[in-house]
């Protein structure tokens, strides 16, 4: 599952990759989106034809071993498998958004050396990620992504990737009946970018 992506492009450039969609890509003053998102970081994604800045995942409630309140989990991806049960499916049918990336990281290697495999799509400036959102009392508005199992590509490093729109069905992600936007969860049919690193996984929370 992807746990770690990288957004490097300016509020400008995203605005610029999604402007034949989107009403308002302003952002509000003093947003600062970080280049390495992980689960519980804020991110950029496009909702409601606005480009908003929101918490990367769900929250999840939990609690101690004595029932005591413990902070809630991020649950950054929602399985295409998954979506129709009670925690996802009134956000998959009414608040869809796409997710702009600039490259998408999985671990690869042993136990307790594992390091940061990056994909991403060649000649394209961003990938759209199909996501999904919501209001939560916990951290304001929060977004997850749509996971799907892995293309060829990304295969030999993990069993499912994210789930990427095309820009020709961007609309149909956005605005689209449900039953058309599901069967948009499919892997990615084109080419990828590899990169394998040597960067630790286990890298800064």
């Amino acid at each position: 599952m992807c746990n770690l992506y990288r957004m490097s492009k300016s509020q400008d450039e995203i605005a610029h990759f999604f402007d034949a969609i989107a009403q308002d890509l302003s952002v509000s003053p003093g947003t600062n989106a970080p280049d390495l998102v992980y689960p519980g970081y804020p991110g950029l994604v496009l909702a409601d034809g606005r480009l908003a800045q929101m918490t990367w995942g769900f929250p999840l409630q939990r609690k101690g071993a004595k029932g005591q309140p413990l902070k809630p989990k991020p649950i950054n991806n929602a399985r295409t498998d998954k979506l129709s049960g009670p925690f996802w499916s009134a956000s998959f049918r009414e608040r869809r958004c796409l997710i702009p990336v600039s490259s998408f990281a999985e671990a690869e290697g042993p136990k307790g050396g594992k390091t940061r495999t990056w994909f991403s799509v060649p000649d394209a400036p961003l990938m759209a990620i199909a996501g999904i959102w919501r209001d939560s009392a916990e951290w304001g508005e929060a977004y997850s992504m749509i996971m799907t199992d892995a293309n060829q590509t990304v295969r030999g490093v993990h069993d499912r990737m994210p789930v990427i729109i095309a820009p020709d069905q961007w609309g149909i992600w956005l605005d689209g009946e449900a039953d058309d936007a599901f069967r948009l969860c499919a892997p990615y049919a084109g080419a990828m970018n590899v990169d394998a690193t040597d960067e630790p996984w286990a890298g800064r929370r």
